[in-house]
């Protein structure tokens, strides 16, 4: 095995599309984006995840995608961690992508997400009721098709996005197709409505990407993700952590931030017998030529 070959891209997502800053340690400015990055940053992390906020007051908990806003994100980030990889978030409800495509076209990144399949987006609370109106996160075939073409435009690789086995499926088809060529897939496990984190079941999703790829895991949930992470690392995998996913350590205590969060993932890596790849090193790995 190559140097190159055991070394782990380790991705932090900083912030989640909708985690209210009143009630969570999430970052939101472009100074705490930044600071979060940099912490993330020096504990290994060589790709940013980014959600972009709304930077009105009182408005933090929700998306923005203002490419003003998030040119300025970016650029805090960037300048808090030379050389990184950005990985730009698009996710939409709905076929208008004029919001994410108009920022892509803005910051040109190394790396756009790219919601792979459509999925019911549920969860219940503990007294039966619905966490939030039940949802359908619709990515049919035009509109990934549609971000494909923005992301081919900016020179940004898709990553793409895939919440339960058929949509990992789907990406072989797109492969065959024509759409997308040696893609990276984010297997993500722990949504309520979709594909569980349950490490037993990546052997069997590993496998069902029957294509050539890279990959890596988003595990959301609580402590019980990090044995999915363990898994990730002794299987060849790019790993994935932070506050979108989760807010725990492994020792089940909150995460502070970020860098704690990193911290554990490259100490999983490295007892999986990994070690962790440097930003030059994940452009390598992933292919990314821009």
């Amino acid at each position: 095995m190559s140097d190159l070959s055991n070394k782990a891209v380790v991705t932090c997502a900083l912030t989640g599309v909708l985690t209210d800053p009143k009630q969570y340690p999430v970052p939101v400015s472009p100074d705490e984006m930044a600071a979060a990055a940099r912490d993330a940053f020096n504990a290994g992390a060589s790709v940013m995840h980014v959600h972009y906020r709304n930077q009105e007051p009182g408005m933090g908990h929700l998306p923005s995608w203002d490419p003003d806003v998030c040119a300025e994100i970016t650029d805090a980030i960037r300048a808090a961690c030379p050389g990184v990889v950005i990985n730009q978030s698009t996710g939409t409800v709905g076929p208008d992508i004029s919001g994410p495509a108009a920022v892509l076209r803005r910051l040109r990144p190394e790396m756009a997400a790219c919601n792979a399949g459509s999925l019911n987006y549920l969860k219940t609370r503990k007294s039966g009721d619905w966490a939030w109106p039940p949802m359908v996160f619709d990515n049919p075939v035009e509109k990934v098709q549609a971000f494909l073409d923005v992301m081919k435009e900016t020179g940004s690789l898709p990553e793409f996005e895939c919440f339960d086995v058929g949509i990992v499926r789907s990406v072989g088809l797109f492969v065959e197709k024509g759409m997308a060529a040696l893609p990276d897939v984010n297997f993500v496990m722990g949504v309520a409505s979709g594909m569980p984190a349950d490490p037993e079941l990546l052997d069997l999703v590993v496998g069902y990407a029957s294509y050539e790829c890279t990959w890596q895991v988003t595990a959301i949930g609580r402590a019980d993700v990090w044995p999915l992470h363990r898994r990730a690392a002794e299987l060849g995998g790019n790993l994935r952590t932070g506050l979108e996913d989760t807010f725990y350590l492994p020792d089940g205590e909150r995460a502070s931030g970020n860098g704690p969060l990193i911290e554990a993932m490259v100490a999983t890596a490295r007892a999986a017998g990994r070690e962790i790849a440097t930003p030059d090193e994940a452009r390598q790995k992933l292919h990314i030529t821009a």
